[in-house]
């Protein structure tokens, strides 16, 4: 999908507002997706991005998670975290088909439709400049931000 532009869409942030991607024109930014709030692997993942956060501010990017959770659970999420950066709740899969992030996954020998983790960087024109897909978390939030580094 690089260099495809991403279809407008909408969706409740952290902190009472709501997130456009439209409004995003002419910034960099970085939309992970997660598949669940206060998980291992996502409170991994959403710490090493808070780590890096003011390395992404620096570079010029905007940063923001995106679940299907609520936003009771996002605002807990957030705050327990102490995240720098919005989570948006994307309940009703917008985002998710539009990124092409929701797939069949094994779990504990289940088959359940989820997130795959995934790590999109959006030039300032709203294309996509590069994707993650299937992320493993070690490392990656460096990789990204490595990445929004050359841009």
């Amino acid at each position: 999908m690089p260099g495809k532009a991403v279809k407008d869409f909408s969706l409740p942030s952290t902190g009472g507002g709501s997130f456009k991607l439209s409004d995003q024109r002419g910034k960099i930014l970085v939309v992970y997706f997660y598949p669940k709030d206060n998980t291992p692997g996502c409170t991994v993942e959403g710490a090493d991005f808070r780590d890096r956060h003011r390395e992404f501010a620096k570079a010029g990017a905007t940063l923001v998670g995106v679940s299907r959770d609520s936003m009771k659970s996002h605002e807990g999420f957030k705050a327990k975290m102490n995240f720098p950066f919005e989570l948006l709740s994307d309940a009703d899969e917008q985002a998710c088909t539009l990124f092409g992030v929701m797939k069949m996954k094994n779990m504990y020998g289940k088959k359940v439709r989820g997130i795959e983790r995934s790590t999109f960087v959006l030039d300032g024109e709203g294309a996509i400049a590069r994707e993650w897909r299937g992320v493993k978390v070690p490392g990656h939030a460096q990789e990204v931000l490595d990445f929004v580094k050359t841009l």
